[in-house]
């Protein structure tokens, strides 16, 4: 029996309150499909998981809406380490070798992540002093004086650019205080640029950092912010796994 993983959480926190050694549901919620969505015990950690048929086709659109819902279903409740949407094992032994090789990397980020949230900020840049930095420079195809030229030129631009989404970044990080970030910047038509901050914080102080939205939209001139969150720390899990058998 293959399984679907949606993400790995600590055993003692799901709703039966046991060590259970075996697979039981989780009443009430379902996963990619709709199939009924599992809890799966190795040690303290539980893998949240379906049954999973490798035939039935392609995950698609909705399976990613369904696989997020089940992500934050378990998160209202306890610490997640989200799985990469499209992960697979392919049998028991592979889920149990998962968690195994990997249990202290697992320990470490559950510790780390417990009682923390992931908030999101989306800030469009509509300056019009990078407009000119917004423009792609398409280079030649062949090697020579005007092609350094415009590989200067095209340089020049993106650490303009980057300048400012870094200066931006930083006021962002003073309005909000957040324990970690990442930040992530791209081009957005017709001429404006995307900076895509997660900022992980306590769960407690959710509703102070979202109060903190009204001043920071007054502060950072010629942007458009949008706030969103909290959600599962998918920006903050541990950056290497151990190879596992199975598909992901």
């Amino acid at each position: 029996m293959a399984w679907y993983a949606y993400c790995l959480t600590e055993h003692q926190t799901l709703p039966n309150g046991t060590r259970s050694r075996r697979p039981f549901v989780i009443e009430n919620v379902q996963g990619v499909s709709g199939a009924p969505v599992l809890s799966y015990p190795s040690g303290e950690f539980a893998v949240i998981v379906s049954e999973y048929d490798q035939n039935s086709g392609t995950l698609d659109q909705k399976a990613a809406i369904d696989h997020a819902r089940v992500v934050s279903g378990c998160f209202r409740n306890s610490t997640v380490l989200p799985f990469r949407f499209g992960t697979i094992f392919e049998t028991d032994d592979a889920l149990r070798q998962a968690v195994r090789v990997n249990r202290r990397t697992f320990g470490q980020s559950v510790e780390k992540l417990r009682g923390k949230s992931e908030m999101h900020i989306k800030l469009t840049v509509t300056d019009g002093s990078l407009r000119e930095a917004m423009i792609d420079v398409v280079l030649p195809d062949t090697v020579g004086g005007d092609y350094l030229s415009k590989l200067r030129v095209k340089a020049s631009r993106e650490r303009e650019r980057q300048t400012k989404a870094r200066a931006l970044s930083v006021q962002v990080h003073k309005l909000f205080n957040p324990l970690e970030e990442e930040v992530s910047c791209k081009k957005v038509a017709p001429e404006g640029m995307l900076i895509d901050i997660a900022h992980l914080i306590d769960s407690k102080s959710v509703e102070k950092y979202q109060n903190r939205y009204s001043a920071a939209a007054k502060q950072l001139k010629n942007c458009e912010v949008a706030i969103s969150g909290p959600w599962p720390p998918y920006h903050f899990l541990p950056g290497k796994l151990r190879t596992v058998t199975g598909n992901s």
